[in-house]
């Protein structure tokens, strides 16, 4: 066997096969001298990219054509991921895969609290942290959230209960068409057989062996259509599709395991949920400003309903490192309700033109510096430097992190920072 790719899902395979007593080659292009030294203490031994390997376990974010694992499939290799590993490895853990091109690590957090809350051992891990692997031996049931990245190398996965919550376009630097990409995420429901259950968005038609279950943010409701919980009484940093599908998809499994859901249990299990950090949630207030951090929104139909959910008059921080994301949707969006684009980073100034919005550029030294004053100009594009009145300053910048940050949270933390040093000074 060869781990090819370490980082975090690389890591998680070597550390699962140690502990199982298999010794594997690795490859990576750049190893730190931290995973240097975890593969040494975990026995495994680095190898050059070549040669016959039975199986080939390769991190999400190489290429499925990469040179690499073409020439080693082209030797004999089955080329696979971490999930199909966990799969085989585990192949008695009911698993509950969540994908789709905004919601899926909301809806996955959402699933496995509504399952605890149920009385079952569920752990979330796969595109989430921590790598899936990390919690097969521990959770009764694993809900994994599942990127177009991982999906193109699950080769003969069947997962009883699978969630796409909706279908848009993102990443296509990788997959080069929608066509392509949509071909990924539907390899979530290609395992699945009649006994099996795929929740979808109302309205999505797509070829399935699975029993079809639609849900709608307008009803967050049983199979049967009893209604578990209006959408008033979320927390407002959880969207009400990903509660509608987090319904059926645990109502799904608990049948799946032999077990009825409760509709009173799953009504306190999701007016007790929060959202995830970074994901739509409000970090500070400076009066009736409240600051959201939706670090994550890097992708149209993200940044859409990051914008219909805020509270206007919204200043909206724009930025990053530009995706190739659509705007006419968000353009449109923003109309009546953004009254400031506050731009940053490496093509935020570029975006902001294209969006054909209002918009006042900021600078810096360094990511901290940049966000402070797009979170304080922000603030003064509201007009509500004194902290009276209400509105929103919403961090939801379309482009990637990796101009001035390590990541999307790493970014959102700066921003959650600046909020609150905002809030410090005036007393808010």
């Amino acid at each position: 066997m060869l781990i090819y790719g370490l980082g975090r899902s690389g890591r998680g395979v070597a550390r699962f096969l140690a502990a199982e007593g298999v010794r594997a080659a690795w490859h990576d292009a750049q190893p730190t001298p931290g995973d240097e030294a975890l593969m040494a203490d975990w026995g495994h031994t680095r190898a050059a990219p070549r040669g016959h390997y039975r199986t080939v376990v390769a991190a999400p974010g190489v290429p499925i054509d990469h040179p690499d694992l073409l020439a080693l499939q082209a030797g004999g290799a089955e080329i696979v991921g971490e999930v199909a590993l966990a799969a085989r490895a585990r192949p008695r853990l009911p698993m509950v895969g969540v994908t789709g091109t905004a919601g899926k690590g909301g809806t996955t957090v959402l699933i496995a609290h509504l399952l605890r809350e149920s009385g079952v051992r569920a752990m979330e891990g796969g595109n989430i942290d921590p790598p899936l692997l990390d919690v097969v031996n521990e959770a009764e049931v694993a809900v994994v959230e599942l990127s177009s990245f991982q999906l193109e190398r699950v080769p003969g996965l069947r997962l009883p209960v699978a969630v796409i919550t909706n279908l848009g376009t993102d990443h296509l630097d990788r997959h080069r068409t929608v066509e392509a990409y949509h071909a990924a995420k539907l390899n979530i429901t290609a395992g699945q057989e009649a006994s099996d259950v795929l929740v979808v968005p109302q309205g999505l038609e797509l070829t399935t062996r699975a029993e079809r279950r639609a849900f709608s943010a307008a009803q967050i409701a049983l199979a049967n259509g009893e209604v578990v919980l209006s959408s008033a009484e979320l927390h407002p940093g959880i969207h009400p599709a990903n509660a509608a599908a987090a319904v059926l998809a645990t109502e799904a499994l608990l049948t799946h395991l032999g077990r009825v859901a409760d509709p009173a249990v799953l009504a306190q299990a999701l007016r007790s949920a929060r959202p995830v950090a970074g994901r739509f949630e409000t970090v500070a207030r400076v009066g009736e400003v409240a600051f959201i951090d939706d670090s994550i929104a890097t992708r149209t139909i993200a940044v859409q309903a990051a914008l219909e959910r805020a509270t206007p008059p919204i200043a909206w921080l724009v930025g990053g490192r530009d995706k190739g994301a659509e705007l006419e949707p968000l353009a449109a969006a923003a109309q009546g309700r953004v009254t400031q684009v506050i731009a940053f980073g490496q093509d935020g100034e570029a975006l902001a033109r294209q969006l054909g919005l209002p918009f006042t550029p900021v600078g810096g030294e360094g990511g901290d510096e940049v966000m402070a004053n797009a979170a304080r100009a922000g603030l003064e594009a509201l007009g509500r430097s004194g902290g009276v009145g209400g509105g929103t300053v919403l961090l939801a910048p379309i482009g990637t992190s990796f101009d001035l940050f390590r990541d999307y949270k790493a970014r959102g933390e700066s921003f959650r920072r600046a909020a609150l040093t905002l809030a410090a000074e005036v007393g808010a």
